[in-house]
């Protein structure tokens, strides 16, 4: 457990007390730093040993209610209510910052299991965990602490970088780099071919893959997560670079630092995408584009031409009745007839005015 004050000096929040002198016994504890907590909960239902946060006044109907020990929320939302608080300009890190410090998250044991099967010529770093069950082939190096999980394939001359983790379940193929506090969660592949064939009347021709994969540190990839091999250059993902489940990233695409991508989408081959740009969940990118740093695309978008300037773009359409959207849908294809029609009175506004002068 621990005190609202080391959680407000590991967070950094301010520790606001704003009580209505009732209870003078716990703004006494506060100011000793002994009201403790154990985890972090929802609003409506923590209770007096958990925090929880605030990050819009959506949420502010909670409050009076709430049996929490400490709210995150921001100095704007917390202005003139009574509660115990740490404030700060963004709750939705501070959340981040304090889920971390009650992480449940089970950690392998510093041992290798004697089920796992690892080459001889294997360079293995110190306090390193191998969970049962594991191959890892000729030529690999793994970095300090890394933990791989159970199942997990390596192969040839893989390059796992220090205080990396792969779940279980996670193949990685031959001449992958992979960089430091890199996480890859279950079902994940690293290094599968891209798509790649050629057409012989008829007849598909494997083209080999002959580049690899380069991830840069702290990277993040969700389960059943696809990044393909590169065709002749290497596949290169960035530092920080965040991907949600089941997306699939093809070959030589790049992608830079910061950046994060959510589920179900799909980025085409020798796509460059830029620094710091968010991907929604089953959004389209055909290949051989490239979109500038800063850029935001919203759910369900199809992109089919390069973005030069940052910012928000969209293609999905939004949801209606089934009524609605049948009407929609004929107004749709009456569009042609109506244009040809406008078209067919702009001509003959035109004749009209000529014929005056």
């Amino acid at each position: 457990m621990l005190s609202l004050a080391e959680v407000a000096k590991s967070i950094g929040a301010e520790l606001v007390v704003r009580l209505n002198g009732e209870q003078p016994s716990t703004e006494q504890a506060l100011d000793n730093g002994t009201v403790r907590v154990d985890s972090i909960a929802d609003i409506h239902l923590a209770t007096a040993s958990q925090l929880s946060f605030i990050t819009g006044a959506e949420y502010l109907q909670y409050l009076d209610t709430s049996e929490a020990a400490a709210i995150i929320t921001s100095p704007n939302i917390a202005a003139d209510r009574s509660g115990i608080f740490l404030l700060m300009d963004n709750p939705y890190l501070g959340y981040a910052r304090a889920a971390q410090l009650f992480d449940t998250t089970p950690k392998l044991p510093i041992l290798i299991h004697e089920t796992s099967v690892i080459d001889e010529t294997v360079k293995l770093g110190d306090a390193v965990s191998i969970g049962p069950q594991v191959s890892i082939e000729s030529g690999c190096v793994i970095g300090d602490g890394v933990s791989i999980g159970a199942g997990c394939h390596l192969g040839k001359n893989v390059k796992i970088g220090a205080h990396s983790r792969l779940w279980s379940g996670v193949n990685i193929y031959h001449n992958v780099q992979l960089g430091d506090h890199a996480i890859l969660h279950s079902g994940c592949t690293i290094g599968s071919d891209g798509f790649g064939f050629a057409n012989d009347a008829g007849q598909w021709v494997k083209i080999p893959q002959l580049g690899s994969v380069v991830i840069g540190d702290y990277f993040e990839a969700g389960a059943n997560t696809s990044i393909d091999r590169g065709a002749l250059n290497n596949t290169q993902i960035g530092n920080c670079v965040k991907l949600d489940n089941l997306v699939h990233i093809a070959h030589n695409v790049e992608i830079g630092d910061r950046t994060a991508i959510a589920g179900m989408t799909g980025v085409a081959g020798g796509t460059k995408i830029g620094k710091a740009c968010t991907i929604a969940g089953r959004v389209s990118i055909i290949g051989h584009l490239e979109l500038c740093d800063n850029v935001h695309i919203t759910v369900a978008t199809l992109i089919t031409k390069s973005i030069t300037e940052p910012g928000v773009y969209s293609s999905g359409d939004v949801a209606l009745s089934n009524k609605d959207w049948k009407r929609k849908t004929v107004r749709l294809k009456q569009l042609d007839a109506l244009f040809g029609k406008v078209k067919q009175v702009e001509k003959d506004l035109k004749n009209i005015k000529q014929d005056k002068n």
